[in-house]
Order: C-alpha cells, then structure tokens, then sequence
C-alpha cells in the first residue's frame, strides 16, 4: 500500500521544499495531545503540558481531533510562509465549504478523502452523518462540530485565536528554536534536487519516499498503510500544480501525505537524526512478521539467537529434514533475520539481535507514519 503523486508534465521548480510554521504547530499540538507517540519529546511534552493555563488547556482539548489521530488537511500549507500570522491569513481566504470539509472528514465525515464527497454544509445527509460521528467521539466534539456547522465563520476565528494563543505560549519560542534546522534542511534538499535530480533527492528525504519512473509518467511514492492517488500537475490546483515537502523535528516518526482532490500535494517528512532509526519499508515490516509467524522458525530461533549452527545441526536438534530446515532458513534470511559466515564448506547461520531487537519500534514507526 502507498500514497502515489503522479508527477507527470510538472515542471521541477513546481516542487517546492520549505518549512512551515502551521504545520510544525501541528506536529507539536499532536505530540501534545498524543505523547506516547513521541517518547524522544516526552520531557518537553510534560513540561509544556504542565505550564499550560487551564483555559487554554480547556480549549485545545475542545479541537483536539484536528491534531490528535492524524492531521487536518489545514494544518498543512501547500505555500508554507515565513511566519505563523501569514499562514493563518491565507487559511482565512479559504472558503467555508473547504474548510469544514477538511476540518471534519478525520473524524466526523464518512465522505471518501480519494474521491471526495458533497460538503456537509450544502448537503443534509452528510451533515446528518458527521454529527453522528462527532456525537460518537464525546460531547465535546459533538458540540463543536455542530457549531462549526451552525457558524462556520465564529469558529474559524475562534481556531485561528486559539493557534495565536499558543504561539504565545509555547510555540514561538519551539519555532525559534527549531526553524534554523528546518530552513537548512530544506535548503540543502533544493541544492540536491537541483543538482543531483529528483530520485536522489527523495532518497535522503526518507527511505520510505521513491520516485517510480516507470510506466507512462514519474511519480512519488510514499509508502504508508494507506492507499491514494493524486495528480500534482493539475492546473486546476488552488496556488497552481506542484508538490510541497515540509520537514518537520517535532513530528517523528510520522510521515504524512495529503493527496485529498483539489489540494495540492503536500509530504510532511521528519528530519533524519543520527539517533533515531530510519524507517524501512512496510512490505519489509511484514514479511519479517510473517517469517517469525510459523512455530517452527521460533523454535529454530531459540536456538541460533545463542550460537551460530549449520543446516544439518539445525535438523537434529530440532527433529527436521535439512531441506525443511533450509526452506524456514531461507524466508528468514530474505526477511533480513539472520546472519551468515562460511568455514570451509559449512555455512552457519545466527539470529541478527539488533534486527529482532528493532522489530517492535520498526512496527510502531511503520503503523504510525
């Protein structure tokens, strides 16, 4: 499964790499409401958390189904700007219909986000639907949903003082802190996308981000637990056709897309560190899950997470065939489990440890991003 932004006839300087004000507010909003995801934030998380005064507390709580499962589609800048205000100005010019839609289809609209369904303020069994939905969530939520529906314009503002407000309270000092990472980042990917091209300039976004250039036109692949598809070189596109990457330092391990019709595509990638790992593929994920699955392969592991063994001592300690233990050896192996060195014309195998060892946060990082 993979989000695919077909790139086909986009000219290179339509893809833009910039960091975003609104959107590292969001990361860290979401990191707030959902510390558990970000275990490398949890000092900042609880301090902030704690500092917070009870009636903006009260208030984030209120909205905090914009951030806290995944991302609303406006927290996500396709034109990133210099500051948080201009960001929020330009939110402002969105119409009420997109902005609602993308507002509640995280969690209240059971519109499809590939296809696109009627805005729940012009069609009554969609705004029958997400109310349903927002009732289903708490009354909280309920009770904002409605308002949002009843006085689209008030609530907008009202969200729009509330992301001023922590930008007062924590955020400003946060951005100022982790804008000059972030610029310098972005930087570095427009200098490689200029001079070494688009498919290496993917790869040091992220390993789970490939340009796929065959079949009839380029295109981006993210690899996520998620299926869609857009076009980015549709003119249609409000602010033109183009790609937009957004680096992010609050938002490991997550890697988000937004490919829903009529926005342009937007990738929020985490800026690689030397101390987190980097993500590896979910077909990867999967077939490690797979290859540990059988009974058989979990006894063989008891014994080659001890000792290096061959195929025919594998087989006698074990009661197999050597083909059977050579058949479990190999999907282990194609799975990147095990380790081999040669004597003479015995080959031993061993359990990687470290790869084993990394199977659970690999797994949380895949289901996460």
């Amino acid at each position: 499964m993979s989000v695919v932004i077909d790139i086909t006839g986009l000219p290179p300087e339509r893809i833009v790499f910039s960091p975003s004000p609104l959107a590292e507010l969001g990361a860290a909003l979401h990191a707030l409401a959902e510390p558990g995801h970000h275990p490398a934030l949890h000092s900042w998380a609880t301090a902030t958390n704690a500092a917070l005064k009870c009636d903006l507390a009260d208030r984030l709580c209120e909205a905090d189904f914009l951030w806290r499962s995944t991302r609303a589609d406006i927290l996500l800048p396709a034109n990133p700007r210099p500051t948080l205000r201009e960001e929020l100005d330009d939110l402002d010019t969105m119409d009420d219909e997109r902005f609602v839609d993308a507002a509640l289809e995280i969690s209240c609209s059971r519109r499809s986000y590939a296809t696109g369904r009627p805005s729940p303020l012009v069609d009554g069994a969609e705004r029958k639907a997400a109310l349903e939905r927002a009732t289903v969530r708490g009354p909280r939520q309920a009770e904002f949903a409605r308002r949002l529906l009843d006085d689209p314009r008030t609530v907008r503002a009202w969200i729009r003082r509330l992301l001023e407000d922590c930008e007062s309270a924590f955020f400003g000092d946060l951005w100022e802190r982790t804008r000059p990472q972030l610029t310098a980042d972005a930087r570095h990917k427009t200098e490689l996308l200029n001079h070494r091209g688009l498919a290496a300039t993917l790869d040091a976004v992220s390993p789970a981000i490939t340009l796929d250039e065959e079949g009839p036109g380029p295109r981006v692949v993210v690899d996520k637990l998620t299926e869609g598809r857009t076009w980015a070189a549709d003119p249609a596109l409000p602010g033109g056709p183009g790609v937009t990457f957004l680096p992010t330092l609050i938002g490991q391990p997550h890697l988000l897309a937004l490919y829903a019709p009529g926005w342009r595509p937007v990738v929020t990638y985490p800026v690689a560190t030397p101390e987190l790992p980097q993500p590896i593929a979910q077909s990867l994920m999967q077939c490690r899950l797979e290859a540990l699955a059988h009974p058989a392969r979990m006894r063989l592991c008891l014994s080659l997470s001890r000792a290096a063994y061959t195929t025919s001592e594998l087989a006698n300690i074990h009661g197999l065939s050597a083909p059977e233990v050579s058949r479990h050896l190999k999907a282990m192996k194609k799975a990147g489990l095990l380790t081999t060195r040669r004597r003479g014309r015995y080959v031993q195998y061993r359990l990687d440890l470290s790869t084993v060892a990394r199977i659970g946060s690999d797994f949380i990082g895949a289901v996460l991003r």
